[in-house]
């Protein structure tokens, strides 16, 4: 797979991963941006499998995810009991323009941690010997030495499940919801719900709206608290799926706390959720900023050139409705 760019930062000038992507995604180590795999169905050793490697990894959703260990400058399929240190996510067999996928979570990522300031597990794109693209990223739930860190997402943590709440038990409730289980839960609520509450402003702006009780999380700290985990699947779903602006049923808070547009609602959500006025306006005034960055990230992306355009609309669409 050539390239004129980074496929981790999305830099020009680089025919492989740049120093920055390599330190951040790959510890430094000179790994290189092609698999060594032909193909998802296609292995050069027989010994890795990725339908047996599949049914190992613990990680939710519908997507499939295989478990890859880093080795200096050398990753591969995990095998039987070892600790895998990244993910790896191929293109998709189902959804609307499936080959676009690993490119629009890793642009989505991008923009989100380059642009905007969130945290993000750390990430980039990798490819098959056949070019196909998958996207690749760094556990943050794994520490050197291969300790795991304790994590736990808001569905556990608000004590749903199928068992107890049906099949949907993930979309369950409002974002209003997720504010009052870290008072519950997290000792430093004041710092952790303005970055929850820049993430969610975020997810609205960029058509993420599969953002469900799995897809956040709070991961303990080395003082043995715990925090909100850094962002993951980040994705413009509206790509793949005609999804909803929220994931959660009830919205951004429930309609007992008052309606009007999504500017309004998001600052309900913050006043509701104890914001400061000043931090609150700092945080809305940021969100519909910085949009040549974004322009220019986009641009820079993987993704095909129709599929470029449609992602630029929905953001300047959104963008619209929150300077409203």
């Amino acid at each position: 797979m050539e390239t004129n760019r980074c496929p981790g930062t999305l830099a020009e000038g680089f025919t492989t991963y740049s120093r920055t992507c390599l330190k951040r995604v790959f510890n430094g180590s000179k790994v290189n941006h092609v698999l060594p795999y032909v193909s998802l169905q296609s292995n050069h050793n027989s010994e890795d499998s990725f339908e047996e490697n599949a049914s190992r990894i613990s990680i939710s959703g519908v997507q499939e995810k295989f478990s890859i260990i880093q080795l200096k400058n050398k990753i591969r399929l995990t095998k039987e009991g070892e600790q895998g240190t990244h993910i790896l996510k191929p293109i998709p067999s189902v959804s609307k323009n499936a080959d676009q996928m690993p490119a629009n979570e890793h642009l989505t990522m991008q923009i989100a941690q380059q642009v905007f300031g969130i945290e993000t597990a750390e990430n980039a794109l990798i490819f098959f010997g056949n070019d196909d693209p998958a996207y690749i990223t760094k556990r943050f739930d794994v520490v050197p030495g291969s300790l795991k860190l304790a994590q736990e997402d808001f569905a556990s943590l608000a004590g749903k499940s199928p068992q107890t709440h049906g099949t949907d038990y993930k979309y369950l409730g409002s974002y209003w919801d997720l504010f009052e289980l870290m008072r519950e839960n997290l000792p430093s609520y004041k710092v952790e719900s303005l970055k929850l509450f820049k993430l969610l402003v975020f997810n609205y702006l960029f058509s993420n709206g599969d953002a469900h009780l799995k897809n956040f999380s709070i991961i303990e700290t080395p003082q043995g608290d715990f925090k909100l985990s850094p962002a993951y699947d980040l994705l413009n779903s509206r790509i793949h799926i005609d999804d909803k602006d929220f994931a959660l049923d009830e919205g951004l808070i429930p309609a007992r706390m008052g309606q009007g547009n999504v500017a309004k609602q998001f600052r309900l959500l913050a006043d509701y959720a104890g914001i400061p006025e000043k931090q609150k306006n700092t945080i809305m005034a940021l969100m519909v900023s910085k949009t040549e960055q974004v322009t220019n990230l986009i641009a820079a992306s993987f993704l095909k050139d129709r599929i470029k355009r449609s992602y630029l609309q929905g953001y300047q669409l959104k963008l619209k409705k929150l300077r409203e």
